[in-house]
């Protein structure tokens, strides 16, 4: 363990569990209004391929916090080592299991959600208005130098105003389901089209109110000695668009639209400002890059799933190495290299899906009958994940199965 000698940046982190990587204007949606997070991503570097290495949200955001790759048991590094060095961590959130479960001695400023079956009336009087005006608070008024804001309402309620949709709504449109349930919609040959489109279109509302509330989280950062904020803004799992069977937060075996998340991360002395990495990056990695930056480096032997730093992205643009990610998920298992992504659905393992990247980014076009080869070299990965992660994680294999063919 190392300790900096400078003081360390100050860090704002927001992570969103249910975030849609397919529906966010920095990765290449031109339709969802979201200015927000546009000018944070014209500040920071986007991240584009941050794969997750499971599906169970708590486990993500243990690796953000820096925990040893092999679980989220006891402390969480990034929050000891803040209170060490005197910042002051506090964490804001809406999530009832995560606020019963950060490891001490770190008690979560808990804000619980308030069901509702309707839409509100106006942004403050949302669930994700008064998580995002309580990191506010927080911000502003106490001498914390580590400020924690997770969202968990995106996945259990909808309840955008009324006008956040309308934004939404060509005149020749049929009406979104009203309400403010997040849907759980099998998605086959019979569902109605203009239900899915209705249905994005109030998750789109949703989205949009999200920017606006972090717009006022932002606009809430204090200036602290001169020195500017460490920002990450960080997706932990997404939802079905309904484009493999799901529309909703349902079970979804590992495809991109849900391990493959967000991230935003924005370096307190502009390095990388408004560039993007392609280079395959692990919720554990951002969380080493965290710790780095606020003084300190945890060890974590020789698992290959541990996090690795990116602070040599930021220094000499060398994008990150690693040639797979490996997700172990409820409903199946994912091997992610920077040209696939395979996908084996369920505990015994059906037949491979495999999908060409970057080119096929929303997993559409299975082509693991014409490249035979990759799909069963990879599924043999897949098949270790569980027993034998260490060997799954560094097994050689392939140039066709790291590059293409």
């Amino acid at each position: 363990m190392t300790i900096r000698e400078a003081a360390p940046s100050p860090l704002l982190l927001v992570t969103i569990d249910r975030l849609p990587l397919g529906l966010l204007p920095p990765y290449g949606c031109s339709w969802v209004a979201m200015p927000v997070l546009n000018g944070l991503a014209g500040s920071g570097v986007v991240l584009d391929r941050v794969i997750t290495t499971t599906d169970n949200p708590h486990d993500v955001l243990a690796a953000l916090a820096g925990a040893p790759a092999c679980g989220a048991e006891g402390p969480w590094p990034l929050l000891a080592a803040a209170a060490a060095l005197g910042l002051s961590p506090t964490l804001i959130t809406d999530d009832s299991r995560l606020a019963a479960t950060v490891p001490p001695p770190f008690a979560p400023c808990y804000v619980p959600l308030i069901p509702t079956a309707s839409v509100a009336a106006d942004p403050t009087a949302t669930n994700l208005g008064r998580l995002f005006a309580a990191a506010a608070d927080r911000l502003a008024t106490g001498d914390h130098r580590l400020v924690w804001c997770h969202a968990g309402s995106l996945g259990q309620i909808w309840d955008a105003p009324e006008e956040f949709r309308a934004a939404y709504l060509d005149p020749d449109d049929p009406p979104p389901p009203p309400g403010a349930a997040v849907p759980d919609l099998v998605v086959d040959a019979t569902t109605d089209p203009d239900l899915i489109v209705g249905l994005r279109h109030v998750l789109a509302g949703q989205l949009t109110l999200l920017d606006h509330c972090l717009g006022g989280l932002l606009d809430a950062v204090p200036e602290t000695d001169g020195q500017p904020w460490t920002i990450l803004v960080a997706g932990i799992r997404g939802l079905g668009l309904g484009l493999h069977g799901r529309l909703g937060c349902g079970p979804l075996p590992p495809y991109g639209e849900l391990i493959h998340v967000p991230a935003v991360l924005v370096d307190p002395e502009g390095r990388m400002a408004a560039q993007r990495t392609a280079g395959l990056v692990t919720p554990a990695d951002i969380g080493a890059t965290l710790l780095q930056w606020i003084g300190r480096t945890e060890a974590d032997g020789d698992d290959p799933r541990s996090g690795r730093s990116l602070e040599p992205l930021l220094e000499s643009w060398r994008e990150p190495s690693r040639d797979r990610v490996i997700c172990t998920a409820a409903h199946g298992t994912a091997v992610v290299t920077p040209a696939w992504h395979l996908v084996m659905v369920g505990a015994d393992g059906e037949s491979p899906k495999l999908y060409a990247k970057p080119d096929d980014f929303f997993e559409l076009n299975d082509v693991a009958d014409r490249c035979p080869v990759v799909a069963e070299e990879l599924a043999s990965l897949a098949s270790l994940a569980t027993a034998a992660a260490h060997e799954a994680w560094t097994t050689p294999f392939s140039e066709s199965a790291i590059r293409g063919v």
